[in-house]
């Protein structure tokens, strides 16, 4: 069982975190990381956690430098490491971002990065439909998406591919497993379409 409770957990996040659609992406993230984990035959409370938190210390320590041992992730993992968080969560959470320099040498790890951009291209692509639902997004028009440069472009393409295939899965196969997840967590997202009345754009989240 994970140290700390998804209660426990998620009030940490959201005391760190003021921006909604930070919060969002983390709790996307989320939902992939629990489908996951149910996929695998892993513990999804360990892994859902592992995605709610990924972030949390981005808006606090957003890292512009790019330091391994500094600000976002580091600093919130050794806030996580002294609440008594395993070490594999943690090692995920750093794993995440490229210039830590931390292996992605666990599936959890693989995972995590895995999901995280695309999360957020994922999110993008809702929120350019009329609906503003992710019920409305496919994977065909994921893969456009993903070859347009141009559309949301603080999307790392090539996590998106490469995290695919170090965790084995099939790029599409990826795209409509995270898809589907996300849609069951669509009320809590945002993404049922509550949004399509009288709203204009709304920012993408994501962390490093």
């Amino acid at each position: 069982m994970p140290a700390l409770s998804r209660i426990d957990a998620l009030s940490l996040m959201e005391s760190w975190t003021a921006s909604e659609s930070l919060r969002k992406h983390m709790l996307s993230v989320e939902a992939a990381m629990r489908a996951y984990a149910a996929l695998f035959g892993e513990d999804v409370e360990t892994w859902g956690m592992t995605g709610l938190l990924h972030d949390f210390d981005y808006e606090r320590y957003p890292n512009d430098a790019q330091a391994a041992d500094a600000e976002h992730p580091a600093e919130g993992v050794r806030h996580l490491r002294s609440m008594g968080v395993s070490d594999d969560v943690c090692d995920a959470i750093l794993g995440h971002a490229h210039y830590t320099g931390v292996p992605r040498t666990t599936r959890l790890a693989q995972a995590l990065f895995a999901c995280d951009e695309l999360c957020g291209l994922l999110t993008a692509c809702a929120l350019v439909k009329p609906s503003k639902a992710i019920a409305d997004v496919e994977v065909p028009g994921v893969r456009k998406k993903l070859k347009d440069k141009a559309f949301a472009r603080g999307v790392n393409r090539d996590d998106i591919v490469d995290g695919a295939a170090a965790l084995g899965v099939p790029l599409d196969e990826h795209i409509a497993f995270v898809l589907g997840a996300m849609r069951t967590a669509a009320p809590v997202l945002g993404l049922d379409g509550r949004l399509s009345v009288g709203s204009g754009s709304t920012p993408l989240a994501g962390g490093a």
